[in-house]
Order: structure tokens, then C-alpha cells, then sequence
């Protein structure tokens, strides 16, 4: 996907700028040719001279150096490139970028580019959560520039969280990976479901799971990223819906199964990604219930099974896909589901492993096919298993 391609490589000035090396030597080994910006802070990592001598193309440092030619150097660059890739991404340069700020080389070259631009973020976990910078991002997401998910672990400033800059070979396959698959979901219509399910037990109280939505949400950016029309049915969750995608929020079971419902005939693939709470308090409180007694019984009944039910809806060319959260026997739990509820395929994955299921940000799972077969897909981003899903239902 990168041979013979135009890559400006953007580095800002974080301490995650030693890895943009190794990314202009990847980029250069896939045989792309890669024209390096620094900017000011960029050059107290890492030197103009190790990337020039990596691509074998000068690197741009400031937009005042002497004039070499009759082109206006960041407007050149901008119209020879077929991509653009920030990495690191600092909350400093994303806020210019959000602001449309146009105050050194390489943000006149992003104001002045059409092609792709990949940002991966780098930063302290708390600057990455703030407010300000979720919205920054939120913003360029909008207006259709592509965000890398930032890895999870130690960080240079001593503490752990969200923040690092991923390896250079998973930005390069992240990268890779949504050029490869651009627009082959056009003209499908995709339904999605995501998180988990509130069950009141009065109007303050409810019965619910601890799924975040995160899996449903990456299923459906992925989608639309790829050319599918997308509804998005989710249960409550913090999350903002992707750019393009049509959501339908809901709080219980019963609504989301209306919600499906009204959508699921006019669907080409319905992936249910949702946890739909199972059980329901029979007889839900008018008021709050006070805590007067040492216990209190709550009789809960049934919900609808929703996947059952598409299951003996489906027509003939739709794709029916579901999900499996299990804590023990995954593939004979998995399996029974899959053929009880006439799937296509089950994606089954064990939520009580700490680096997959609900509420984190990878997973780890294992599809199964009607035909008995079973495929095993490591531990990856919820976003980059979301491409692989998709990768498979295209085949189905």
C-alpha cells in the first residue's frame, strides 16, 4: 500500500519523537518516499540530520530558510503528497491543528493538504483525557482527519495510563489498513449495536453490566470509514458517536429490541456488539425505595433475546453477526449460541481476562463460522479488530 507513495512525516516535540525515526526507516523500507517537517520542539528529541540521512530527502525545519526555487515550499510538498502522518502528535500541535492554525511548516502543510492525515497522539494520560483535547480531537475527526489510537502503559513522565505512542509497526499497519479497505462497504447498510443495558429497579436505581460500548462504537467508525451507510443503536455510554454514523441512543432492553427492530429489515449486516441485560425487575418502583429492611427481593424475569429473534427474521443475503462475553467453556458456549440463534458468525471473546472485554481498550478474541470453523485473532485496539471483523463479513 505504500510503495511508490509521497509520506510527509509530521514530528512535533514530544519526548515520543525517538520512534518517528524508526517510522521513516519503515516507511522508506516499504519503499515509500518520505519527506520529513520538524517542528521547533521536534528538534530537542531528535536531529534534522538522523531522518535526512534514514529518507534521503532534505528535512524541513522552518519556514524562513533561503528560497531554492520559485515554490512555495509547504504548498509544493502538499500537492506531491499522497498521505500525511503526525507522529508524534502532541496536545499542543492538535490544538493548533483543531484551531487551524497556520504558524510553522508543518501546520501551513496540513492547511494546505487534500490527501489522508493520520495524527498519533502522544502525551500524558491526563492531558490526553482532558476535556479541551477530546474536543480537539472530536473536532478534526469531524472534519474527517484520522486519529491512531494512543497505547496504554508506562509513560516517560513516570506514570501509567493512556498515552503512549504506539510501535511504529502498528502505526504503519494502521495506516496501511484503512487505505487498503477505503470504500469497500459502500452501497451496505450496516446495523450496529454497542453497550450494555439500564433495567430500572426504581427511578433512581437500575440493573445493569459494565460494558462501555467501545467495540459497537470502533465497529461502526470502522464502517462508515469504509463506505457503509450506519446505524448505531447504543445503550447509555460516555462515548461520541463517530462522524456520519446515524445513533439511536436507548436504556433498556426492551427499547433497544424496538430500536432493532425498526431498522433490521432494510439492514444488509447486522453485527449486535450490544450486552443486553437478560434479566428485568418484574415490578418496577413509581418511587425510590427506601432502605428499611436488612434486604430487599427483587424478582426478575426474562428479557426478549433479540439475536434469537433476528435469527428467525433474517433474510436471505443479510448477515447476522454476534457476540459471545463468557467467563468460562467460551468456544462450547459460543458454539451453542451460534447455531441456537442462526448466525453467520459469533465473535467470542473472555471478559475476564484483563486485556479483553468490557470497559478496556483491546481484546482478544475468537470467531466462529457456521461451517465449524474457528479463527483465534490476538490481542489488538477494539478499532483494529473492528477492520478485522469487517474484513471477514466482506468475505461472507
Amino acid at each position: 500500500m505504500l510503495k511508490d507513495k509521497n509520506v510527509i512525516l509530521g514530528v512535533t516535540g514530544g519526548i515520543a519523537a525517538y520512534k518517528s525515526v524508526e517510522i521513516a526507516s519503515r516507511l522508506r523500507k516499504a519503499g515509500a518516499s518520505v519527506h520529513v517537517i520538524m517542528t521547533a520542539g521536534a528538534q530537542n528529541f531528535v536531529t534534522s540530520m538522523t531522518f535526512r540521512e534514514i529518507t534521503g530527502n532534505p528535512v524541513i525545519t522552518t519556514m524562513w530558510g533561503e528560497i531554492t526555487n520559485h515554490q512555495v515550499e509547504h504548498i509544493a510538498l502538499a500537492e506531491l503528497a499522497d498521505l500525511m502522518i503526525i507522529a508524534p502528535a502532541t496536545a499542543n500541535f492538535i490544538a493548533k491543528a483543531a484551531a487551524g492554525m497556520a504558524d510553522d511548516m508543518l501546520t501551513t502543510t496540513v492547511l494546505a493538504t487534500k490527501v489522508p492525515i493520520f495524527f498519533a497522539p502522544a502525551m500524558n494520560s491526563n492531558m490526553y483525557n482532558n476535556q479541551l483535547t477530546q474536543a480537539n480531537i472530536k473536532r478534526l475527526v469531524e472534519l474527517g482527519w484520522r486519529f491512531i489510537p494512543p497505547a496504554s502503559g508506562h509513560l516517560a513522565c513516570g506514570t501509567d495510563g493512556i498515552g503512549r505512542l504506539p510501535e511504529p509497526a502498528e502505526i504503519l499497519d494502521f495506516v496501511e489498513n484503512e487505505l487498503s479497505h477505503e470504500e469497500d462497504f459502500i452501497g451496505k447498510k450496516l446495523l450496529v449495536t454497542a453497550a450494555g443495558t439500564y433495567e430500572p429497579i426504581d427511578p433512581v436505581r437500575y440493573i445493569g453490566n459494565r460494558s462501555s460500548g467501545k467495540m459497537g462504537y470502533a465497529i461502526a467508525e470502522a464502517a462508515k470509514k469504509r463506505g457503509a451507510e450506519v446505524t448505531l443503536v447504543s445503550g447509555p455510554s460516555a462515548l461520541t458517536a463517530p462522524a456520519g454514523v446515524k445513533l439511536v441512543r436507548v436504556e433498556t432492553a426492551a427499547q433497544m429490541r424496538q430500536a432493532v427492530l425498526e431498522f433490521f429489515d432494510e439492514a444488509d449486516i447486522i453485527i449486535k456488539a450490544a450486552a443486553v441485560a437478560d434479566y428485568r425487575v418484574r415490578e418496577v418502583a413509581d418511587q425510590k425505595i427506601k432502605k428499611n429492611d436488612d434486604e430487599l427481593v427483587l424478582v426478575l424475569e426474562k428479557n426478549p433475546d433479540i439475536l434469537f429473534e433476528l435469527g428467525q427474521k433474517k433474510k436471505s443475503g443479510q448477515i447476522l453477526v454476534g457476540f459471545a462475553a463468557e467467563t468460562q467453556h467460551l468456544l462450547e458456549y459460543a458454539k451453542a449460541k451460534l447455531e441456537k440463534k442462526n448466525l453467520d458468525m459469533i465473535v467470542a471473546n473472555d471478559v475476564s481476562r484483563k486485556d479483553a472485554g468490557f470497559n478496556v481498550d483491546t481484546n482478544a478474541v475468537k470467531l466462529l463460522y457456521r461451517d465449524g470453523t474457528v479463527q483465534e485473532l490476538p490481542v489488538m485496539t477494539k478499532y483494529k479488530l473492528a477492520n478485522e471483523l469487517l474484513n471477514m463479513v466482506i468475505k461472507l
